[in-house]
């Protein structure tokens, strides 16, 4: 357990790499996909409907699946210049998590743009503001905080759910335990720093996500 643990711990760089991008990209996606579910137009409705329908109805893993083996089956890819992204295995995981985030992140944004006061609305239209400022100025600050909670669960989510990408011979934490583990035959010694380190990272997001509410809470 000793002599495993450096390695380990050097492996869990690419977890919090796959972590971090996964959830910038895809908290972009989310609020786009949020922002056209709550508009007005119903194809862009329908749409983002059934794009967060898909991923979240579908395993994560026949969703990296897909992309990494099954879009590599399409001639036209091979050939162009998507190639350069589609051949890694990174970038096929990074895509995988991000559109599978992205789609939980809209229903959460969604949710809590719907649960707003529609006071805070109208008394921003009263004093004359714009649309556009009322929406980022007040509507989304509020979704934010409201949605934090939920939020976190998804983060920590998408943490447990990185270890998918050893299956595509990625070798992050849990690609390097399993490595370990054919060498030396200790899976039960391996996994159980492997499954310290994951718990140490979500210790660090759910302290995080309190410290970020206990900022954005409203004064009494």
């Amino acid at each position: 357990m000793i002599s495993s643990f450096p390695k380990l711990l050097n492996a869990t760089l690419v977890t919090l790499k796959l972590v971090s991008l996964s959830l910038i990209f895809g908290i972009f996606l989310g609020t786009f996909f949020a922002i056209l579910r709550t508009g007005k137009n119903k194809f862009l409705k329908n749409f983002s409907y059934y794009y967060s329908y898909v991923f979240r109805g579908t395993p994560m893993l026949v969703q990296l699946f897909i992309i990494y083996f099954g879009l590599a089956q399409i001639e036209y890819l091979r050939s162009s210049f998507l190639w350069i992204i589609l051949k890694e295995p990174y970038w096929c995981a990074i895509i995988a998590f991000t559109l599978n985030t992205g789609a939980y992140t809209s229903e959460i944004l969604r949710s809590a743009f719907e649960t707003i006061d529609k006071g805070y609305i109208e008394a921003g239209q009263s004093l004359g503001i714009p649309k556009n400022k009322i929406f980022y100025k007040i509507k989304f600050p509020i979704a934010i905080r409201q949605s934090l909670p939920a939020y976190s669960n998804e983060m920590i989510l998408m943490l447990k759910g990185t270890s998918l990408a050893s299956t595509v011979t990625l070798m992050d934490l849990t690609g390097v335990a399993k490595f370990i583990i054919s060498t030396t035959f200790k899976p039960i010694e391996i996994f159980i720093v492997a499954g310290s380190i994951y718990l140490f990272i979500t210790f660090l997001i759910h302290t995080f996500v309190k410290l970020v509410e206990r900022k954005l809470e409203y004064p009494k």
